[in-house]
Order: C-alpha cells, then structure tokens, then sequence
C-alpha cells in the first residue's frame, strides 16, 4: 500500500509538472508552445562551503593560510569571516577571482606553499623534557636548547629569537591573575594585545626593541606559559611562526607524554656519608638543578658526580670532623628492609630527626628494587639495612606522573638501588669507601637543594 501511494504521488506530481509546460490543445485551434525555464541552485556562499568541510580539513587549511602569512587568528577550524577573507587574500596574490573558496588547484598549491614554509624553519611538535608539554618548535631558527628544573628554553644562535617554556607551582592561580603578572613581567614589556579567557590567556607587544608573545595557562597549582620573543627586523619571518606555535601548544596533554611535576625550590633528601674524608652518596634527583647544595650541620657541599642510570648522585664536604661513615660491606636484598633516614622538616615540626620506617622488597630490575610502602618525603638518598643489620642499598623516591600509558604492573613510588650498584658508582668515581660502622642513624646527613 505504502508504495502504491508513492507511486500515485510521484505521478501526480510529474503530471503537475508537464500540465504547467504545455496547455490544453482546443480543436481548430494552433498549439501554443510553453518553454520551460530551468530553475538555477542557488549558490553556496564561501561560509557555507567551509562549513562543509570535515573539521580536520578546516583546521589545515587554517594553518595553512596561517603558514604563509596570510590568516592571523586562532587555528580552531572554525568557520569565520577571517578566514574567508585570508582566502580571498591569498587569491588575489595568486592572480585569480577571489571567490572564498578554493579549487583543488589552489587548494593543492596552498598545501605545498605551506609545507616548505614548514620545513624552511625545521618545524616539529617535541615534548618539554621536564613538564611533558607539547610544543611546535621551528628547530632552524632556534636550535639551541637548555632545560632545567623550572622548564626548557631554545635559542637562535645569535639570541634574536627565544621560545620558553617555563612551569611553577602557585596557590589558587587564575588566568587573570597570571595575565596581570605577565604584564608587569620583565622591565620594558609594553602589552599591546589582551586576551584573557578562564582556561587561558595571551599577550603581546613590545619587549624593549623585541616582539613578545605569551600564552599561559594552568592546572590546580601547576602554572605553565609559553614565552616568544623575537627581533622585530625577523617579523614576517617569525610572525607565521608564531601563531602555528599558538595553536600547536598543549600545556597539559594527557597520555603517555604528560610528565612529572616540577621540582621544588628548596628540597630535602638524605644522603650517606661513605668516607672520613666526606665522600656522600645520595639521589640524583634531589641534587638536581640546585643553586647551591647544604649539608645540614656541616655547611656546602660539592656535586662530584652523578649515574643518570641508577639516578645515584655524589657529593662532598671538606673539613668535616667526627664524620661515621657507614660500612657498605653488606649483602644481597631479600625480602624487607629498614629505610634509615630523615623526614623533610615539615613532618617533623621543623626537626632534623633520623627515623626508621619498614618496606617490602620486589625484584624490578638485577640491580632495582620495588619499596613498598613508598618512604617518606625527605627519605630520598637513605641507606636500606636488611634483617641483618647490612647495608643492601639505597632508597629513591620517584616522582609521581601525571598521566602514563596503561601497564599490568603499576610504576614504583619507589624503588632501592642495590648495595653493588653503589659501591660500582664509587669506585668509577675513585671513591674509597672506608665506613666500619654498622650504625645506620650516625651515618646519615640532611641534603638540603637550593633551586632557583
């Protein structure tokens, strides 16, 4: 029933449609001719056409246009009037009708202009060491890469272009906040451009005879801002970059590239003195990046050298007395051991106390070790002591990640170095380890890190 009655629709309906193209014939009388007029489609506007379009398509056209100077907004692949006015632009400079939308010849043409645009500055998306945030670098114009603790930097060799990423922690933060900070930034910065919206913020103007660009945002205390500053004679060269750089920027991805949070300003490990002359052996990572390292009750130490595979790091004081270096003579890890060591001042009202805290023992690697329950903060650097009373290794806390790939075993907090690991880090550092005491507590020392 339900396709008869289509049938019968579609019938009348071509019936109507020749009845208006041609009128009854009258006996006697000439035919009269009615020519049909074909009604046109309307036409899509540019707007209508890019609306269209599937949203990666409008993103890179949109960084496309960016790429070769001729769109400066946000590359969100939204459709906007902008754009179709960069379209139009980069038309006219072609030579052709600037109709607001592309042909596939200039479609094809724009992608390619791009794409040596792109690889002219040696652009790529990299990953900031410290932080785990992503950023698209022009690795030709600043190929020069420092990183500390507080975040990475590139530089052009001749320092007319710099690109920072800096990160911090900071109670309640806000993008307005943060924006004031920013402008008030570095002497002789002049804000011509503000936006500030509540899950980021960017500005730019005038550094002194430099362009800067900063965008900035945050996540609970962890703030985190791009900084680009650039000769203003390089602008049309650097200008295209920028805004790819805008739009590449992921402060905060999720997934295995997210990384460990900063280090603080001033932290606390243990360490272990290993000689009478003032030999310690503590965790690399407590001693990294530090302005200045003290000994607590002894003064400054020196950083000698450090085992960026077993995270050790060794240090030394001079003219210490009445040092009790611990004998590291021990033997194999077993199940359990005492962690010796002393809590950051915090937990312990301000104190420099040295307890002893329990863990369990599970095999990760030959010389690596799994602690379970994870050792206070402060605990990082101290001596594990088995059943025995022997020293069997060295307990580091790692930092936590903010987000990895999913395993079926979970990271360690922690883990223990094992006793041969150490005495091999000592002695390829012409170490001699001369301890005779078995008196974990009088061996170890507060090492205290001064960052910037």
């Amino acid at each position: 029933m339900r396709s008869m009655l289509a049938a019968t629709l579609m019938f009348a309906a071509a019936a109507g449609a020749n009845a208006q193209m041609a009128t009854p014939q009258i006996p006697g009388a000439k035919p009269k001719t009615v020519q049909a007029v074909p009604v046109r489609p309307a036409l899509q506007t540019p707007s209508e056409t890019a609306d269209a379009m599937a949203q990666a398509e409008r993103l890179s056209l949109q960084s496309d246009l960016a790429w070769i100077g001729q769109y400066n907004g946000a590359i969100t692949g939204d459709v906007s009037e902008r754009m179709v006015n960069a379209i139009k632009e980069y038309q006219k400079a072609k030579g052709g009708k600037p109709t607001g939308t592309l042909n596939p010849q200039e479609r094809a043409a724009l992608a390619e202009t791009a794409r040596r645009k792109q690889e002219s500055v040696g652009w790529k998306i990299v990953m900031e060491p410290t932080s785990g945030a992503r950023l698209g670098i022009p690795g030709k114009l600043v190929p020069q890469q420092v990183t500390d603790a507080s975040g990475s930097k590139w530089t052009s060799p001749s320092g007319t272009v710099q690109v920072q990423l800096s990160r911090r922690k900071e109670a309640s933060p806000s993008t307005a906040k943060l924006a004031e900070v920013e402008k008030k930034g570095p002497a002789g910065r002049r804000v011509d451009y503000t936006v500030v919206k509540p899950d980021f913020f960017v500005l730019s103007g005038l550094q002194g005879l430099n362009k800067f660009y900063v965008r900035g945002t945050f996540k609970g205390d962890e703030v985190r801002i791009m900084t680009i500053l650039y000769d203003q004679a390089m602008e049309n060269a650097v200008e295209p970059v920028v805004i790819a750089m805008s739009s590449a920027f992921n402060a905060f991805p999720s997934g295995p590239l997210a990384g460990p949070p900063p280090r603080k300003t001033v932290e606390y490990g243990t360490g272990i003195v290993v000689s009478d002359d003032g030999a310690i052996v503590t965790d690399r990572l407590v001693t990294d990046s530090c302005l200045a390292i003290t000994i607590g009750g002894y003064g400054s130490a020196d950083l000698i050298a450090d085992d960026e595979e077993h995270d050790l790091a060794l240090l030394h004081i001079y003219g210490a007395r009445g040092l009790k270096p611990l004998n590291l003579a021990g033997a194999a890890a077993k199940t359990n051991v005492d962690i010796i060591g002393i809590a950051d001042p915090q937990n312990q009202g301000g104190a420099a106390g040295v307890s002893s805290l329990k863990a369990a023992l599970a095999p990760v690697t030959v010389s690596e070790f799994a602690l379970s329950p994870p050792p206070a903060i402060g605990f990082s650097g101290s001596p594990a002591i088995g059943g025995d009373g022997k020293f069997v290794g060295i307990a580091l806390l790692k930092p936590a990640m903010v987000a990895g790939p999913a395993t079926s075993v979970p990271a360690s907090q922690a883990v223990m170095v094992s006793a041969d690991a150490v005495r091999d880090f000592l002695k390829a550092n012409d170490v001699t380890a001369n301890g005779t005491s078995m008196d974990a507590k009088a061996a170890v020392v507060r090492v205290i890190c001064v960052r910037k």
